[in-house]
């Protein structure tokens, strides 16, 4: 007689979305990763899942799992970052840095007194 074996857990039990984190982004269970970052540091980055697993503290399966999640929900997934992507441009153009600009008033001041050229 053999051993019954337990079903493995499905997407679900790794993946969660709730309002009040990361504003209801799908994420791994437990954690504040979105599935958005780990399929940034796959497919971006090239990592592993190794190599993501441990630098995110996950297990092995959570990883892969976000992976599965980011497929089959690809479109919805890619239009959220790239929405994001355009909120986060448009909000620099309308914030500048404070830091880049004191940067950018410093390389003047050098290039009026002649220590740099410009360009």
């Amino acid at each position: 007689m053999s051993t019954p074996v337990a079903p493995a857990p499905s997407l679900d039990a790794y993946i969660v979305r709730t309002p009040e984190v990361l504003g209801g982004k799908p994420r791994i269970a437990g954690t504040r990763v979105a599935v958005t970052h780990v399929k940034t540091a796959r497919l971006a980055l090239g990592m592993s899942f190794e190599e993501i697993a441990e630098s995110f503290n996950l297990p092995l399966a959570a990883v892969y799992a976000a992976m599965a999640y980011y497929y089959t929900h690809k479109a919805e997934i890619d239009q959220q970052d790239a929405e994001d992507a355009r909120y986060i441009e448009a909000f620099k153009r309308h914030n500048p840095s404070p830091l880049e600009a004191k940067l950018a008033q410093l390389k003047q001041a050098d290039v009026g007194r002649g220590a740099l050229s410009p360009g």
